[in-house]
């Protein structure tokens, strides 16, 4: 068997790629197909529902809740602003009149003669979709959403977290084993996409908050730094919606890890450029990667669209399990027979070649698949 499929993480000088971006509702698509966009343009927009609230009238009234439309001063429908009277009874002495004011700015979305609760609703708050990277729109769905498509340097790492961010490429680092320490983090890379090396510690992501920068991008991070700044431990969820002021992404794996050569000088030659990342990572069904994109074709080179699945001998790979996590290096070869491993379990193993010279045996599904 001269190749294997397997997952791999792309590091593409030149692709042509595409971005779906979709509404959570329906709503309204601002642009047309074959329009030319910046990552920041507004493609479509549309109104979220508001935040409900339940206020309990007749209880608070002290009336049975098939009354409590004759109580309301507001109708359903009706808009109302906060501390307007909602409804009110009817004493028959002054002193003793109960009012109840509206909590919010909204309208009455319904009056319950069963429950004798009012349900407010908050106004909608308008969600903006952005096209996330300069291309061109090559789809239009009428009411959700574009295709946005782009010619570009593509990177994916193993783990992120935060959402979509932009800034251009910004490396502070000389070499991709060296860590990224907080004092190389100054006022000047606020906005930036920060390019570290082998690792950054609780004191640096801190520091990368406090001067605004937009992305930190390096190769290990600690499992303990990353409960810390996220204030919980992120178990096996999707990540993507956290707020931590800037987003993370770790090209590696957990720990000081030196970042492939191969990420760091196509990172470096990209210095200064426009970026789009995303920090969203699943690892489970539907595998979903961090990821870098810088728009341009990277020295006058042709775009490569071509989708591998498949390894095979001479192609670079990353280990991503123990004994021997995080290591890279080449395929030198792939035996079609089964062998026994630590396990007692028979699989398919490969050998693959390190830059030292040594050779390790891994099971096939212990690799993925280093894209150039």
């Amino acid at each position: 068997m001269a190749h294997a499929y397997t997952p791999g993480l792309k590091v593409v000088p030149s692709i042509r790629l595409r971005r779906r971006r979709l509404l959570p509702i329906p709503g309204e698509v601002l642009v047309k197909e074959g329009d030319r966009v910046s990552a920041r343009d507004i493609v479509a927009q549309t109104k979220l529902p508001g935040k409900v609230h339940l206020v309990n009238v007749a209880n608070r009234l002290g009336i049975p809740p098939d009354e409590t439309r004759r109580h309301m001063l507001k109708k359903e429908g009706e808009e109302v602003f906060a501390n307007d009277v909602l409804a009110q009874n009817e004493p028959w002495f002054k002193f003793m009149q109960t009012t109840i004011p509206s909590p919010v700015t909204g309208s009455v979305e319904s009056i319950s003669d069963i429950t004798g609760q009012v349900m407010l609703r908050e106004p909608p708050r308008l969600l903006k979709l952005s096209a996330y990277i300069d291309g061109r729109v090559v789809e239009v769905m009428r009411g959700s959403g574009v295709v946005v498509e782009s010619e570009g340097s593509f990177i994916q790492g193993i783990f992120g977290v935060g959402g979509e961010a932009h800034g251009p490429i910004t490396v502070v680092v000389e070499s991709p084993g060296q860590e990224l320490l907080p004092e190389l983090l100054t006022e000047s890379v606020r906005g930036q996409v920060v390019v570290g090396g082998a690792h950054a510690s609780w004191e640096t992501l801190q520091k990368a908050k406090a001067v605004g920068a937009s992305g930190i991008v390096v190769g290990g991070i600690n499992d303990k730094d990353l409960r810390q700044l996220l204030g919980y431990d992120i178990g096996v969820a999707v990540t993507g919606q956290e707020t931590i002021g800037f987003t993370l992404i770790v090209t590696e794996g957990f720990g000081s890890i030196t970042m492939a050569e191969h990420t760091f000088d196509l990172l470096k030659r990209r210095q200064g450029h426009q970026a789009s990342i995303s920090g969203a990572t699943q690892i489970r069904a539907g595998v979903l990667r961090p990821e870098i994109i810088v728009p341009g074709v990277l020295e006058g080179k042709a775009s490569d669209a071509t989708e591998r699945g498949a390894i095979q001998v001479g192609d670079p790979v990353r280990v991503i399990r123990e004994p021997h996590f995080g290591v890279i290096g080449k395929v030198s070869a792939l035996p079609s027979e089964l062998t026994k491993i630590a396990t007692e379990s028979k699989v398919r193993i490969m050998e693959v070649s390190l830059g030292t010279g040594e050779r390790i045996v891994v099971p096939r599904a212990n690799v993925e698949l280093l894209e150039r």
